[in-house]
């Protein structure tokens, strides 16, 4: 067996558990069959993590990273700010289509983590990833094409990783596509309609028909 820097080893360990819970459940994955999926003995496994919480954790935070990479990649100034975040949305979209297993693990996981005394912790731990994430896209697209916001940024954070996360389970469930892009559509209408950039609304409306907000958007603008 090559050797290999014991951080690679961890991601391929990592990533082979996210396959094989998807594949088989988080309750049915044994450190035998991740081995067995990624092609290592156990004792490399046990040199990596040594604690099946740690494994989770390494897998929550994987999980999270690709979902994010691509919307992070998508991030980039389009015509107006409302486009630049729908652009976002649709790459985290499109991740959700192309890898439906891979985010019915993440409720799985978070059920998992609740019910499992000891466990708890991750499920926290999970969610407050979500909305470190998107804190990090709101600066990032800050940077790229600046603007002000009517919301806390961690407050913005938060509602986003709620909205997706909820819409994310209703399409697992539901499955029905058009609806969901519509309901993008609108989470960027109110996500675009509490921002304010040099030129006026990121909205990408003029002053005149600018979209009716609701009362807390109308106060100062705060970062």
């Amino acid at each position: 067996m090559a050797r290999m820097p014991s951080a690679e080893r961890r991601r391929q360990l990592t990533e082979a558990a996210i396959r094989v819970m998807a594949r088989d459940g988080v309750g049915r994955a044994t450190t035998r069959s991740i081995c067995a999926e990624a092609g290592v003995s156990l004792s490399v496994f046990h040199y990596c993590f040594d604690s099946k919480q740690a494994l989770l954790e390494s897998v929550i935070v994987a999980i999270t990273e690709h979902g994010i990479a691509v919307a992070r990649e998508a991030i980039r100034p389009r015509a107006t700010l409302r486009e630049t975040i729908r652009a976002g949305f649709q790459a985290y979209w499109d991740h959700v289509a192309a890898n439906p297993g891979e985010h019915m693990l993440t409720y799985e996981l978070t059920q998992y983590a609740l019910r499992r005394p000891g466990f708890e912790h991750l499920a926290r731990r999970q969610y407050e990833l979500y909305c470190d994430t998107y804190t990090e896209l709101i600066e990032q697209l800050r940077r790229l094409m600046p603007f002000e916001l009517r919301v806390p940024v961690h407050v913005l954070a938060r509602y986003l990783a709620a909205m997706t996360d909820g819409l994310t389970l209703n399409h697992l469930v539901l499955g029905d596509a058009a609806v969901s892009a519509a309901i993008l559509d609108m989470i960027t209408d109110h996500v675009a309609g509490l921002t304010e950039t040099a030129d006026g609304p990121g909205d990408g409306t003029g002053d005149g028909d600018r979209p009716h907000s609701p009362d807390y958007a109308r106060r100062p603008l705060s970062a």
